[in-house]
């Protein structure tokens, strides 16, 4: 009885080794994905801020920019553009709304970011775009992949639309986690004008063309990013943007048209924190308490399996032993 029970036992032990990598290397890869319905909203401020007055075409300091950042998963699109890569895939529908001290829009740049849902590789597919404008992305926007490693980053810069490395800078415990810290800093860059601005009796999307007048751009980027889900849970930018010559200066060389220090409203903070807490979990159950759980379990089994097998193979203590034999004279 006790030798069944041991090979009972034992079988568990293979089978539970075997399921621990299996479930880290094959099933994490596959289950674990970004939903494509998903929406968020970030509320960012800078306080105080340099904001250029479009009517007077005069730079003053204000109480405060407001920057409304929206990510509303497509679904619709993600499915037609699975169909055709081949793979799971999300879409989403991203804005960003400034708006000055009097809640006016500043202006607005929309975009289309779509990504792998396992690795958030960019995919290229028509509608990837930024204020309209057909773009190619390469490298991570918005989201890094789940555990994160130590090193650097492609991330894109919708702004000039390029890509460039943003760098790890070590490691931080921010609000209860740990955290990876990333910086990139975009040098002074020449960049389009948003489609949508509150320039009276001047078409955005012609104002070069019809002036002259140039936009530049330069920002450095900081995300606290929890390396568990790939999420930042805090995100700053330094930012200065200026228009440059052309007849829309009036003759100035340049004019400040927007300068802060970009940050996360402190309850929006809070808000990402706590959702990016709850989806570590499943993270961690694929990648680590499971696999190690079966680990040691099987461990465990297997000492108990071979334990009854010893056992079952002592000589039992009450048999008696057999009498000597007499010896015929």
């Amino acid at each position: 009885m006790r030798r069944r029970a041991s090979l009972v036992l034992l079988a568990l032990a293979v089978f539970l080794a075997a399921l621990s990598p299996l479930l880290r290397w094959y099933a994490f890869p596959r289950l674990v994905k970004v939903p494509p319905s998903q929406y968020q909203e970030v509320v960012l401020e800078a306080r105080p801020a340099t904001l250029l007055d479009y009517g007077t075409l005069q730079a003053k300091e204000v109480e405060k920019v407001t920057i409304v950042q929206t990510l509303k998963g497509n679904v619709e699109e993600s499915e037609k553009i699975e169909r055709s890569a081949g793979r799971d895939v999300v879409v989403w529908d991203a804005l960003s709304y400034i708006q000055g001290p009097d809640g006016k829009m500043v202006s607005q740049i929309p975009e289309r970011y779509i990504f792998d849902a396992h690795s958030q590789d960019p995919v290229h597919a028509t509608g990837e775009s930024v204020d309209g404008d057909p773009v190619r992305r390469e490298g991570i926007e918005y989201k890094w992949p789940f555990l994160t490693e130590k090193r650097d980053y492609e991330y894109f810069d919708a702004q000039t639309r390029t890509s460039a490395p943003i760098h790890y800078k070590g490691t931080r415990t921010y609000r209860g986690l740990d955290v990876y810290y990333f910086e990139q800093t975009i040098p002074w860059t020449k960049v389009p004008f948003p489609k949508k601005m509150p320039i009276p009796g001047v078409d955005a999307t012609t104002l070069e063309k019809q002036t002259g007048t140039t936009r530049w751009y330069t920002t450095k980027r900081m995300f606290w990013v929890d390396p568990v889900t790939g999420a930042p849970v805090n995100g700053e930018e330094i930012h200065k943007e200026e228009l440059r010559g052309g007849t829309l200066l009036g003759g100035r060389d340049k004019v400040t048209a927007f300068a802060g220090h970009v940050k996360m409203r402190p309850d929006y903070v809070a808000d990402t924190v706590d959702l990016v807490k709850s989806q570590r979990l499943l993270v961690l159950l694929m990648t680590s308490y499971l696999p190690w759980g079966f680990l040691a379990l099987a461990t465990g089994l297997l000492v108990l399996s071979l334990a009854l097998e010893a056992r079952s193979r002592r000589p039992r203590d009450h048999e008696p032993e057999p009498e000597p034999q007499p010896v015929p004279v």
